[in-house]
């Protein structure tokens, strides 16, 4: 779909953010982004999910270009409308990150969808356990550096 993110690793090449995640953390020592407990195993894939599935498509850079002069409302619209399926499912899964007090995938899903929230104006006041949750990841050395607005690519005006 000539989309990002894709990435050639142990002789393979990998599409689609879930899946490019999930193979890095089967495959390479650390601490691991899915739980071992199938309960929470599962609240991170839905949150996951319903991040990379729910929302983020509906205000990708092709949908917007496709929008054209109504970008900002219509992603306003379906961030909103993401966010506030998703604000009640934090407030019970969520310790220090969003399940729990581990990093996992969902926490990778979260801190570029805020991103995309702030970027197109959404008033992130009414989902504090999700701004609550973004920022205490930003403080976070690996979510700096990775941070959408510190990429080469980033457009000056995006920029940190």
């Amino acid at each position: 779909m000539q989309q990002v993110p894709a990435v050639e690793i142990d002789g393979i090449t990998l599409c689609q953010s879930l899946a490019v995640i999930q193979y890095v953390d089967e495959t390479r020592p650390g601490a691991k982004l899915l739980p071992a407990d199938p309960k929470k195993r599962a609240q991170v894939r839905m949150i996951s999910d319903l991040i990379a599935s729910g929302i983020q498509p509906l205000q990708n850079l092709y949908v917007i270009q496709k929008i054209g002069a109504d970008k900002v409302q219509w992603s306003q619209h379906f961030i909103d409308r993401g966010f506030k399926a998703l604000e009640p499912i934090l407030k019970q899964t969520a310790g220090k990150y969003c399940v729990g007090d581990e990093i996992s995938m969902a926490d990778i899903c979260l801190v570029p969808q805020v991103y995309n929230a702030e970027r197109f104006k959404v008033n992130m006041d009414q989902y504090p356990t999700i701004k609550r949750l973004n920022q205490t990841l930003l403080e976070i050395e690996a979510f700096k550096v990775s941070h959408p607005s510190n990429q080469p690519d980033t457009p000056a005006d995006m920029s940190a």
